[in-house]
């Protein structure tokens, strides 16, 4: 599939000496770059967890203050 984007000068011309270095072209240097960029970003099993951690919280004991009572304590 075509699709148009719009690089800075600097980085496509950077890009288009690997690409020659790596006697390739420049359309498969970016999706190569693309590929790595996805498969890094994938959810491991270990950063699923620490995301629901995350989301879960902490319980630190005590009871949810309401917005009046955290007002207050300013």
């Amino acid at each position: 599939m075509k699709t148009t984007i719009d690089l800075p000068e600097e980085i496509l011309n950077r890009a288009k000496v690997v690409a020659a270095e790596r006697q390739t072209t420049l359309k498969e240097l970016v999706v190569a770059g693309l590929a790595w960029a996805l498969r890094s970003d994938a959810e491991s099993p270990d950063r699923k967890a620490a995301r629901a951690r995350l989301h879960k919280g902490l319980r630190l004991g005590g009871q949810p203050l309401l917005r009046e009572q955290i007002h207050e304590r300013r």
